[in-house]
């Protein structure tokens, strides 16, 4: 069997997500990032860097796609998501490898001052942890949870403070959101670069990002809810509020109002994920019915 790697273009989007749709199915999401935060990662994580195409790599055999790396994440970062079929074999230790030298050189051509190289592992995947020991990684922290609700559950209706509103937004939002996004993340996007960069790429809807909107207009609370249409998994990535609104309520008003909306697209399961040192987003959520299904470890290689 012949495998080919070739660079990303964004015409590739859909059948990466179509791809990693079908694993997911095939193989329970252990190791699998959700369709919508593969593509958060490409055009939001990847951006101000080289040219995505040099940064996104796509392996083949004649059945398609079997497996995408992104690589240069966080500037000493990478990601690999490969078919089950593939999956803890020699093939799969390439791919690693490749996306390993992908993002040194990367590093290098950036003048990055990290020595080290890092990835996430889920703690379920035994067969990811194997390989990557065999490429010299080791694990040195808990990096963060994934959690998960189930849509058939009660969902509370949401309370907003008094003039407070909830709405999806239009791409003539993208000031408001950017300043909500900047304040809420320490971020520094200029509105017109998050626009023309991540909001108008493939794969992203104005209508899926959602905003609790302050009486004087201002963004208060934003997330992007992404929709698994195979597997019926809904996720919110990212969620934040502004600075200037924190303890009012406003990220559970805004998630209750986007689970009901999931439900309503016909999703069976929520999803978001949390960084382990965010104690803030693991109160809220489980205050509305998320529990852990996996631990995030971070391995690294000097």
């Amino acid at each position: 069997m012949t495998i080919t790697s070739r660079q990303y273009t964004d015409d590739d989007l859909p059948h990466v997500q179509a791809a990693l749709a079908r694993w997911i199915q095939e193989a329970g999401d252990c190791g699998y990032c959700h369709v919508g935060e593969l593509a958060y990662h490409i055009y939001k994580g990847l951006h101000d860097k080289l040219p995505i195409s040099e940064l996104v790599q796509i392996w083949e055999d004649e059945s398609g796609i079997i497996g995408i790396a992104n690589n240069f994440l966080f500037d000493n970062a990478f990601e690999l998501f490969t078919s089950p079929a593939y999956r803890g074999t020699p093939h799969e230790l390439h791919m690693l490898q490749a996306a390993e030298e992908i993002t040194r050189r990367s590093m290098q051509k950036m003048g990055s001052e990290e020595s080290s190289l890092i990835i996430d592992v889920w703690d379920c995947d035994n067969t990811r942890q194997k390989l990557l020991s065999q490429l010299g990684f080791e694990e040195y922290r808990v990096w963060g949870y994934y959690t998960e609700r189930s849509l058939s559950l009660p969902i509370p209706e949401p309370q907003l403070p008094q003039d407070f509103t909830i709405r999806a937004c239009t791409i003539a939002d993208y000031a408001r959101y950017v300043a909500a996004y900047n304040s809420a993340f320490d971020a520094d996007w200029s509105p017109e670069t998050y626009r023309d960069a991540v909001m108008t790429k493939p794969g992203f809807d104005p209508q899926r990002y959602i905003a609790v909107v302050a009486p004087d207009g201002q963004f208060a609370a934003f997330t992007i809810i992404w929709f698994d249409e195979v597997n019926k998994v809904g996720l919110f990535e990212p969620v934040g509020t502004h600075k200037d609104f924190h303890r009012m309520g406003l990220g559970r008003a805004m998630m209750l109002h986007c689970l009901h909306e999931m439900k309503r697209r016909g999703m069976e399961t929520a999803k978001v994920g949390h960084d382990a040192t965010n104690l803030a987003a693991d109160g809220l959520y489980q205050s509305i019915g998320f529990t852990r299904e996996y631990t995030t470890l971070g391995y690294k290689k000097v």
